[in-house]
């Protein structure tokens, strides 16, 4: 999802994980500076309701020390949060109301029985893609009570969140979806298998277990179930992969790589993150954000 709060072009990214928070200040064109904080266990625990915000003064130190070491003087700020905090949805109609606020509440009714929370009072972000023979929405919907958990460290920290977006959404944005790609995003407690082709999103999907538990017959066995998706409902087969999160691509590579026929590589491309000193699979969420 994405809360837009400002019509400035932002270019401080910070995301926040069960783990890390990572910062990165830069551009269109690529991360200029990039800083990293690990966050004790327990300090967040991402999820769709409740709270996930646990160590308000810890997030927010680490909040600060990352931003200010990436430095700028902007205090406007893209906030990117764990997938699990946001339900994303792939959602198709015959028709939609033209007028945003019609088609608002046509997309909130089709969402209603399938959150744990009031879909009235949600934060909802979509994009809808008009063909001749449907409508095809992309919806990204959140409970306003837990964003503002986040939301409200930024601003204790001295900053404003002038964009809010779900860590695999935000990573979309340094990826050319010129052809049928997976991407695979791994944080500590989620794995997210994402499926794009001509600039269209086709497939999202969190899946339980992190990046303690990744293997490459883990992996295999996760993103399976997309890979007969893709065939099954668009006659499709990926024909690259693209990692981030995971301790070494270059371990998990063959495996998956024996299972799709695609090569796979960094989703991060070096050209994008030079000698930031932070990991570019850490980098996926901020570096995305800024391009996008």
């Amino acid at each position: 999802m994405a809360q837009t709060r400002t019509s400035v072009a932002l270019n401080l990214a910070c995301e926040v994980t069960p783990s890390r928070v990572i910062a990165a200040h830069g551009s269109s064109s690529g991360v200029e500076s990039a800083s990293a904080r690990s966050l004790s266990a327990g300090t967040i625990v991402p999820g769709l309701t409740g709270d996930n915000v646990l160590k308000p003064e810890e997030l927010q130190n680490a909040v600060t020390e990352v931003l200010q070491t990436v430095g700028g003087h902007s205090k406007d700020v893209i906030v990117v949060v764990p997938d699990s905090v946001v339900r994303v949805v792939l959602l198709e109609f015959e028709t939609l109301p033209m007028k945003e606020e019609e088609a608002d509440g046509v997309i909130r009714f089709r969402l209603k029985k399938s959150l744990p929370f009031d879909v009235e009072k949600a934060l909802l972000s979509y994009d809808v893609r008009r063909t001749p023979s449907a409508v095809k929405v992309v919806a990204a919907v959140a409970q306003q009570s837990v964003v503002d958990q986040y939301e409200a460290v930024f601003r204790a920290a001295g900053y404003e969140p002038g964009i809010v977006l779900p860590s695999s959404l935000a990573a979309l944005g340094s990826v050319n979806a010129d052809r049928p790609t997976l991407v695979l995003k791994v944080d500590a407690q989620t794995t997210t298998v994402t499926i794009v082709d001509q600039d269209q999103l086709l497939l999202f999907r969190t899946l339980e277990g992190g990046a303690k538990a990744v293997t490459g017959e883990r992996i295999a066995e996760d993103v399976y179930p997309s890979l007969v998706f893709l065939q099954d409902n668009y006659g499709l087969s990926v024909e690259r992969v693209l990692l981030a999160g995971v301790p070494s691509v270059a371990e998990i590579a063959p495996v998956l790589e024996q299972q799709t026929g695609a090569k796979v590589s960094d989703l991060v491309d070096s050209s994008l993150s030079p000698g930031t000193g932070v990991p570019r699979g850490e980098l996926a969420g901020v570096v995305g954000a800024l391009l996008s």
